[in-house]
């Protein structure tokens, strides 16, 4: 009598359990929890790099991932990318039409690191470093030297570091505006300028053998673009060659999802897709979008630059403030969509005892 009893509190327990999974389709139960391997002892993020991580849409993807997934984790994910800048400390001449030189991240870098004392730091350069020129051994040492520099200042405070390949510049949008001499800015790329950036990125995934922890977005990035002219010739995903749309931006998120160990990410193709299982996910991609950005000018104004045009932001203990309202708003619209799962485990453990 009570070994029938007890499976049929068994059965009943995992009755309960299914009918919940169908309802609840991705849930912070079912998260990939590798996703956390790189991040123990981690709580805050920052990420440096030029206007591509200024923009922050690859940031917003990989904060709204963390979340959703595990909004008990409360990672702090801080974007303090800068346009313009470089590692190198390399500026085109008439850059900006001679209004200012290209900010150098090691003028801001010890601020930084000072006031902001990340646990964990991404550092996506090398687009800028080649001024959109020919390859040159010149500047690819700079480049070289820069990142070493950087690479060394953040080691030495202890924080982890997870260094990124650049992104693809891709010359199809920009036909008209190409220069095939080299005698090229910004303003006039030159054509081949990706081939610059192979060698930029095979040099950074090269340093992997020295200890660095180095994440591709650039190869991957690459198949990802060949793969979609196969599909269709006139396919385009920046308007000036150099600044990813929010396709270009979901790859390189999602290669810094796998690389931390997001394997759930693998066959999704867009931020939208990653979130679909949420019955407000459009929503909160876009809470956590503002949330994002009041932070970014609030730290960016905190920790000081020198490029001019730069939007203020608010003192932080406000944006901070604003920021906590933001985050309680993306509670709310996660409250009682996770949680069931975990209870129906509990659940099925009990019974099992």
């Amino acid at each position: 009598m009570k070994t029938t009893l007890m499976t049929s509190r068994r059965c009943c327990a995992a009755v309960i359990v299914f009918t919940i999974l169908c309802f609840c389709r991705v849930t912070a139960f079912s998260a990939d929890t590798n996703a956390l391997a790189k991040l123990q002892n981690v709580h805050r993020i920052v990420f440096l790099g030029d206007s591509i991580t200024y923009a922050g849409e690859y940031v917003d993807d990989v904060a709204a991932y963390y979340a959703t997934r595990f909004p008990n984790q409360h990672f702090e994910f801080i974007n303090l990318g800068l346009s313009s800048e470089t590692v190198s400390g390399l500026s085109e001449a008439g850059h900006a039409g001679g209004k200012f030189r290209r900010p150098d991240l090691h003028e801001r870098l010890g601020r930084i690191l000072e006031k902001a004392k990340p646990d964990l730091t991404f550092v996506c350069y090398g687009m800028n470093d080649g001024i959109y020129q020919p390859m040159d051994e010149a500047r690819f040492k700079a480049f070289q030297n820069g990142m070493k520099s950087v690479h060394e200042q953040i080691a030495a405070t202890g924080a982890k570091i997870i260094h990124l390949t650049p992104p693809v510049f891709d010359p199809v949008a920009i036909k008209e505006k190409l220069s095939t001499n080299g005698a090229a800015g910004f303003s006039h790329p030159y054509e081949g300028y990706n081939q610059v950036l192979d060698r930029f990125s095979e040099w950074l995934l090269a340093q992997r053998a020295a200890g660095w922890d180095v994440a591709d977005l650039h190869g991957p990035m690459n198949r990802w673009l060949a793969e979609q002219r196969e599909r269709g010739p006139n396919f385009n995903y920046t308007k000036d060659g150099v600044h990813p749309d929010a396709n270009g931006h979901w790859v390189m998120a999602k290669q810094i999802l796998l690389h931390l160990g997001a394997k759930d990410v693998e066959n999704v193709n867009s931020p939208a897709a990653m979130l679909a299982g949420y019955p407000h996910g459009e929503e909160i991609l876009k809470l956590v979008n503002e949330k994002e950005q009041v932070l970014r000018d609030a730290w960016l104004t905190f920790t000081g630059f020198k490029r001019p045009g730069v939007k203020k932001g608010l003192p932080l203990p406000e944006a901070e403030a604003k920021a906590a309202k933001l985050d309680k708003q993306i509670g709310e619209l996660l409250s009682g969509h996770s949680a069931p799962n975990a209870a129906a485990v509990s659940a099925v453990k009990d019974m099992q005892r």
